[in-house]
């Protein structure tokens, strides 16, 4: 069985003094999980995480690991190395799409803002970029965030908070009874990343230290 599509190298992990098993996310196949032969002694073309490319996975059967052929054309992290934060970032990214995404299944929007991403960390907000990028991501899990009508009234206007419990926006009259229990606007990491928490919960994984690492960025 053979498998083919364009990538981004997210993580690699040693297998023996020469392998690695790796794990590639594509447009086409979603996250895929294989090994790569020679990845730790490749003294050229050697895979990197951050990278983008060609790849081909083969397996005489769909259940087996198989192995990856890479054919790296981009290194996109090479940009992010000289800032602590936005290197950050990226490894957060990679980090929660190789512990929460399921193998094998699609994610096509999910891969290109993950594209997007990348390229938005070299901007002079990374941060804003990488927030929308986990709020998508939320929503691609299945915990999408309102945040433009209040749960309660409908209105737009005068929206301050935010429900723990649904994800939706509260204005604030109709958040007076229950003001200790919402979270306020506007939306940032720590908000984010409590959602996240939920997710991993509902999983029965815990959230990658990467991401825990953010808070000391």
């Amino acid at each position: 069985m053979k498998l083919e599509s364009n990538g981004i190298l997210i993580a690699l992990r040693p297998l023996g003094e020469r392998d690695s098993i790796a794990r590639i996310f594509t447009p086409d196949f979603g996250l895929m999980c294989g090994m790569m032969r020679g990845a730790q002694v490749a003294r050229k073309n050697r895979p990197l995480v951050g990278q983008f490319g060609v790849v081909a996975w083969n397996a005489r059967l769909d259940s087996q690991l198989g192995v990856f052929h890479w054919d790296a054309e981009k290194n996109m992290a090479a940009v992010l190395m000289m800032s602590h934060e936005r290197l950050g970032y990226m490894n957060s990214a990679f980090a929660l799409i190789a512990a929460m995404v399921p193998e094998r299944e699609q994610y096509r929007e999910l891969y290109n803002e993950t594209l997007d991403l990348l390229l938005n960390l070299t901007n002079d907000n990374p941060h804003d970029a990488y927030l929308q990028w986990e709020i998508m991501l939320l929503r691609e899990l299945g915990y999408a965030l309102n945040l433009n009508t209040c749960s309660g009234c409908g209105t737009h206007a005068d929206l301050e908070y935010l429900s723990p419990r649904t994800g939706r926006a509260v204005c604030k009259n109709c958040a007076v009874p229950y003001i200790g229990r919402l979270y306020e606007l506007p939306i940032n990491l720590d908000i984010t990343r409590a959602f996240l928490e939920r997710v991993c919960v509902a999983q029965g994984i815990d959230l990658p230290p990467a991401r825990k690492m953010l808070g000391r960025i």
